[in-house]
């Protein structure tokens, strides 16, 4: 069944912002809006510079995750690899920044799948979904004060410990939804060697 997944009827146009708060890399805004009905509403939210998530398939079968601690929520999180965009920067340029960085791993060949949107109620996050195969293990490069695990778990191990309620992070969850669906056939990839994202992205 295909239906329209942006109607007119229920747009909300901006009349006026207001900034209320800018940091490093989130500001807080409040907008005044226009509701369908004619009326107006306010509207405060987050703007965020955007991320991507990598999903790494090992040649075993295994996934690469994180394990590192999310001090908003005061626990260890066990997460695909993830970052916030730089000024500027590409989504494949990040994702592939991110992966090294952060596991090690060097990939030879990636795909983008698609972007979620992890938190519309409050923020306009969007993070690209980007699956990288063919990894090469290197050193890995935190940033200061930057503390975590690498892992690498088959996705029955992953899939048992949704399961039990030990991965709750969102993206996480999103990244296994893809790959399911990639696994079964079902949602195809368009592979392409990393020196073909690099070029685009150099000649964007």
């Amino acid at each position: 069944m295909h239906f329209d997944p942006q109607p007119d009827h229920l747009v909300e146009t901006p009349l006026r912002q207001e900034t209320l708060w800018r940091g490093a890399f989130l500001t807080l805004h409040r907008d005044e809006v226009r509701l369908p009905d004619g009326g107006t509403a306010r509207r405060v939210y987050l703007h965020h510079p955007g991320a991507v998530m990598v999903v790494p398939m090992l040649d075993d079968g295994r996934l690469v995750l994180e394990r590192q601690y999310r001090y908003a929520v005061r626990r260890a999180f066990v997460e695909f690899p993830a970052g916030k965009r730089d000024p500027h920067e590409g989504g494949w340029t990040c994702a592939a920044r991110e992966l090294r960085e952060e596991t090690g791993y060097q990939a030879d060949e990636w795909a983008r799948a698609g972007v979620l949107h992890p938190c519309i109620g409050y923020a306009d996050e969007e993070i690209e979904i980007w699956f990288a195969r063919g990894l090469r293990h290197g050193a890995r490069t935190l940033d200061e004060g930057e503390f975590l695990d690498v892992l690498a778990l088959s996705p029955r191990e992953l899939l048992q410990a949704v399961a039990r309620g030990d991965v709750t992070d969102g993206k996480t969850l999103a990244g296994l939804l893809w790959w399911q669906n990639v696994a079964a056939g079902d949602f195809t990839l368009d592979w392409r060697p990393a020196a073909h994202w690099q070029r685009g992205e150099r000649g964007a």
